[in-house]
């Protein structure tokens, strides 16, 4: 027995279709909230936003992550799944005669992909910059798009 996972999209995700997003798995809320308390769920999530385009290459993904610094970022592949996380902890205090002030802020995040057969695991590449996490996946010969042949008529 296997599990699929099937979401109607309305323009058939063409450019994922090749990916699994394991966070995204469990996506109808709705039946979640109503066997939860009200209190536990507040309707907002972390999880930040993700672009995967295809080439006839390779695949770049482009996760929104600001604030964060390249040591902030665990990625690992594991089991043909791409795992992206991210934690970050700041904490601040001021003292004076009659008073302190302390600042705390948290914030962490996961995402992972499952990834698709086509690409090369040993190859995937990772660049931080400007709030955004870039992804290269290479993909393998045999998958990479072949230009047409012309077909001489006898």
């Amino acid at each position: 027995m296997s599990l699929v996972k099937f979401r109607k999209r309305p323009f058939g995700n063409l450019v994922t279709q090749d990916f699994f997003d394991m966070d995204d798995f469990f996506d109808n809320r709705s039946c979640v909230r109503n066997m939860l308390p009200d209190t536990f769920w507040n309707g907002k999530t972390t999880e930040p936003a993700l672009n995967i385009k295809e080439t006839d290459d390779k695949f770049e993904i482009e996760l929104a992550a600001p604030g964060f610094a390249k040591k902030d970022f665990e990625i690992t592949i594991e089991d043909g799944c791409l795992n992206i996380s991210a934690e970050k902890t700041i904490s601040e205090e001021e003292k004076e005669d009659d008073y302190t002030r302390r600042e705390f802020s948290y914030n962490a995040f996961e995402r992972s992909l499952q990834l698709p057969e086509s690409v090369k695991e040993e190859e995937i590449k990772a660049k931080y910059k400007d709030g955004i996490l870039r992804f290269d996946l290479v993909k393998k010969e045999e998958v990479k798009k072949k230009p047409a042949k012309k077909v001489e008529i006898a």
